[in-house]
């Protein structure tokens, strides 16, 4: 049962979230996010990422953001170990639609991204659905304790087209209007053979919102990555 319990611990990497977000009104708000990655239980890290960007809310249903970002990965076996597999500078673009099914809270994301990797310029494309439903409040509010679910699909305009596959399910508290812990269970599918590893994760975000002035739409919690 320990050594059972201990390969399957060995077998989990870690996936860690930061983000930070900064409502300047109704219609504009700027984030920031950095992450870290192992490949075992808080150990063999081997990938890091930090970004930012900006948010324009067309209204309370469709929101539009851009943003940029580096990426590293290093090799597999050790704490950054080198060489480094690809050090990437990212942009894009990206579309949020937003809808309520009684509680459930319903997000589809579309993004289009550049990347600049050292094997050269590549595009990539994904499509996120996002399903948060609150347990112990009719609303996400102070308090709140909720369920969440989302699945991830990645394609290139090249073949073979599909790339990757992310699920992952979990939950969070809301622990006042600014602050929410969230954690789950991340699967990632990798159909690219010298992209990263598919593994098992146990994800924790962090996620801090400062608001300069209050937005009038219900606060929906969610990282960036």
């Amino acid at each position: 049962m320990l050594l059972t319990a201990t390969a399957a611990t060995a077998q989990l990497g870690s996936w860690n979230i930061i983000n930070v977000k900064v409502n300047l009104n109704d219609k504009w708000s700027l984030f920031g996010e950095a992450q870290i990655r192992s490949l075992s239980f808080y150990n063999q890290f081997h990938y890091y990422e930090y970004k930012g960007g900006a948010t324009f809310f067309i209204n309370k249903n469709f929101s539009l953001q851009g943003g940029l970002g580096n990426y590293d990965t290093y090799a597999e076996g050790g704490n950054f170990k080198t060489p480094m597999v690809n050090d990437e500078f990212r942009t894009w673009l990206q579309l949020n639609m937003n809808q309520n099914l009684n509680r459930i809270k319903i997000e589809h994301r579309y993004r289009a991204e550049q990347r600049r990797t050292i094997d050269g310029f590549r595009n990539r494309f994904r499509y996120r659905l996002q399903a948060i439903v609150p347990l112990n409040k009719q609303k996400l509010e102070k308090g709140t304790i909720y369920a969440a679910v989302w699945n991830e699909i990645f394609f290139t305009n090249n073949a073979p087209y599909f790339e990757r596959n992310r699920i992952f399910i979990g939950g969070g508290y809301e622990i006042n209007n600014q602050l929410t812990f969230q954690t789950g269970f991340l699967n990632q599918f990798d159909y690219r053979l010298n992209d990263e590893t598919g593994r098992n994760f146990l994800q924790i975000s962090l996620l801090y919102e400062i608001a300069i002035r209050k937005k009038k739409q219900e606060h929906v919690p969610g990282g960036i990555d």
